[in-house]
């Protein structure tokens, strides 16, 4: 390039960020378990019971409205002005699922005890344990080329 600075040296560094490797966020692991698609769902807090009709009745009354955003906001708006005695069917119903769910959790959770263990991995993929393999019977092929030369 001719004069001028390339990027890399315009940049400013305090305003950078760094990245922490994703071990150390949270002490999450990086591969995650893929989840049980038998495992119950949770259920629905009374806010979102309450949400269930009022989607309904506010789709109704503005049926031109396309938005997510103003659906919820409404919703939002409306739980908040809604007395307690108003909320309590919502809630009851809430409670409901909760019971429903735990007994779905205990039988889930019961079958999970009773199901054969499958043999667990090493933290090592196959791959890693083949490049061990390698290593220790005398290289990893890399060097063979040098004789040609």
């Amino acid at each position: 390039m001719k004069g001028g600075k390339s990027r890399a040296e315009t940049k400013n560094t305090k305003l950078s960020v760094t990245k922490k490797p994703a071990a150390a966020k949270g002490g999450k692991k990086a591969g995650k378990a893929a989840k049980d698609p038998n495992k119950p769902k949770r259920p629905a807090s009374a806010f979102f019971v309450f949400m269930e009709d009022f989607r309904e009745t506010y789709k109704k009354e503005h049926p031109k409205n396309k938005s997510v955003a103003a659906v919820g906001k409404a919703g939002g708006d409306r739980w908040k002005s809604m007395s307690e005695s108003d909320k309590a069917p919502f809630v009851a119903k809430a409670e409901k699922r909760k019971v429903e769910y735990e007994k779905k959790m205990k039988a889930y959770n019961k079958g999970q005890a009773e199901a054969p263990k499958e043999e667990e991995e090493s933290e090592k993929s196959m791959s890693e344990v083949n490049d061990d393999d390698d290593d220790e019977e005398g290289g990893s092929g890399e060097d063979d080329d040098d004789d040609d030369e």
